[in-house]
C-alpha cells in the first residue's frame, strides 16, 4: 500500500507501467489475428492456428483480467461485488492457463514438424487433431476455474483466513481475496504449468538435438567439398533448411527463458503459500502475477513478430497493402517447407 509523502508519483508510475503492458498486449494480439485473416498463405500454415488461437486467449486475458486486477492493485480496494470477484478469478486462472496450454501445443507441433518426416507430420497433425488440441486447451482450463471456484472448492477449510484477510483493511473497504486450499493448489499448479513445462521441455529438447545433428551434417558437407555441380543445388537447399533449423535450436532458450521467467516464480509461490501457512507478502504476489501477465505480451513477439512472414503481413497491413510488402512466391521442396514453415519464425530472432 502506498502511504508516503510519494505515493502519488508512485502510483503514476505503476498506472503508466500497467497500462503500457495491457495496450502492448491488445495491440500486438490483435496485429497477430487480422494478419492471419488477411493473409492467405499465412492461414495454409497449421501451426498459425494455434498462434491465432493464442493470441485470443492472450487478447482476453488483456481485456478481461488486466484491468480489474489493475484497479484492485492501484487503489487497494474491490468495489463489483463478491460474485463479480469469483468471475473474475475465474476467468484469470481460464485465459492464463488456456495461454499456457497453446504454448504447449505449440511444442509440441513443431516438435512433429521437425523431428518428424513430413509424412509423419502431415498424418499426425490433421485438421481434425488440429482442432481437437485447440479445444483441449479451452476445455481442460475451464475444470480448474469455473467449476471448482465457483463451487467454492478452493476454499474448503481455509475460510476462517479469507475472511481474517477481508477485514485486515477495516469495514469500510473490501478486497477481492483468492486463496486456495493445499489439495486446489497443487492440482491447479501440476495441471496449468507443471506438465506443459515438462512437455515443453522434453520437445524442445528434441529439436534441439536435432538441429544440434544437422549443424554436425553441414560441416560434414563443407569439409567434404568436390560435390558434382548436379548435386550442388539439392545440397545448397539442405544446407539452407539446416541452418534455418540450427537458428531455431538456439532461440529455443529464449522462448523457454522466457516462460519460466514468467510463470515460475507465481506457479511456485502458489504452491508453497498454502504449506506455510499463507504468509507470502501481497507485494510478491502481486509481482508475480503481473510478471505472468506479461507473457500474454510477450506472445506475440516470441510467436510471431520474429517470424519473417507474419512481419511482412504486419507491415502489409499497416502500409495499406504496399505491394512491396506482399509476399513473394517461392517454390520450395516438401521438407524445406516443412523446416521453414512450421518452426515458425522465431528461428529469425539472430538475423
Amino acid at each position: 500500500v502506498l502511504k508516503s509523502n510519494n505515493s502519488m508519483p508512485k502510483r503514476l508510475a505503476l498506472i503508466c507501467f500497467l497500462s503500457l503492458v495491457m495496450a502492448m498486449s491488445i495491440l500486438g494480439n490483435l496485429l497477430v489475428m487480422v494478419a492471419v485473416c488477411k493473409d492467405r498463405q499465412l492461414r495454409k500454415i497449421k501451426t498459425n492456428y494455434f498462434i491465432v488461437s493464442l493470441a485470443f486467449a492472450d487478447l482476453l486475458v488483456s481485456l478481461l483480467v488486466m484491468p480489474f486486477g489493475a484497479i484492485d492493485l492501484v487503489h487497494q480496494q474491490w468495489i463489483y461485488g463478491e460474485t463479480f470477484c469469483l468471475v473474475r478469478t475465474s476467468l484469470d486462472v481460464l485465459l492464463t492457463t488456456a495461454s499456457i496450454m497453446h504454448l504447449c501445443c505449440i511444442a509440441l507441433d513443431r516438435y512433429y514438424a521437425i523431428c518428424c518426416q513430413p509424412l509423419v507430420y502431415r498424418n499426425k497433425m490433421t485438421p481434425m487433431r488440429v482442432a481437437l488440441m485447440i479445444g483441449g486447451c479451452w476445455v481442460i482450463p475451464t475444470f480448474i476455474s469455473f467449476l471448482p471456484i465457483m463451487q467454492g472448492w478452493n476454499t474448503i477449510g481455509i475460510d476462517h483466513v479469507i475472511d481474517e484477510r477481508r477485514h485486515t483493511e477495516g469495514s469500510n473497504t473490501t478486497s477481492c481475496v483468492f486463496l486456495v486450499n493445499q489439495p486446489y493448489a497443487v492440482t491447479c499448479s501440476v495441471v496449468a504449468f507443471y506438465i506443459p513445462l515438462v512437455l515443453m521441455v522434453l520437445a524442445y529438447q528434441r529439436i534441439y538435438v536435432t538441429a544440434r545433428a544437422h549443424a554436425l551434417q553441414i560441416g560434414a558437407l563443407q569439409r567434404a567439398g568436390g560435390a558434382s555441380s548436379s548435386s550442388d543445388s539439392a545440397d545448397q537447399q539442405r544446407n539452407h533448411r539446416m541452418r534455418v533449423e540450427t537458428k531455431a535450436a538456439k532461440t529455443l532458450c529464449v522462448i523457454m527463458g522466457c516462460f519460466c521467467l514468467c510463470w515460475a516464480p507465481f506457479f511456485i509461490t502458489n504452491v508453497v503459500d498454502p504449506f506455510i501457512g499463507y504468509t507470502v507478502p501481497d507485494q510478491l504476489w502481486a509481482a508475480c502475477l503481473w510478471l505472468g501477465y506479461i507473457n500474454s505480451m510477450l506472445n506475440p513477439i516470441l510467436y510471431a513478430f520474429l517470424n519473417k512472414s507474419f512481419r511482412r503481413a504486419f507491415l502489409s497491413i499497416l502500409c495499406c497493402g504496399r505491394k512491396r510488402y506482399r509476399r513473394p512466391s517461392v517454390l520450395v521442396g516438401p521438407r524445406a517447407a516443412c523446416a521453414a514453415t512450421h518452426i515458425n519464425g522465431s528461428t529469425h530472432v539472430l538475423k
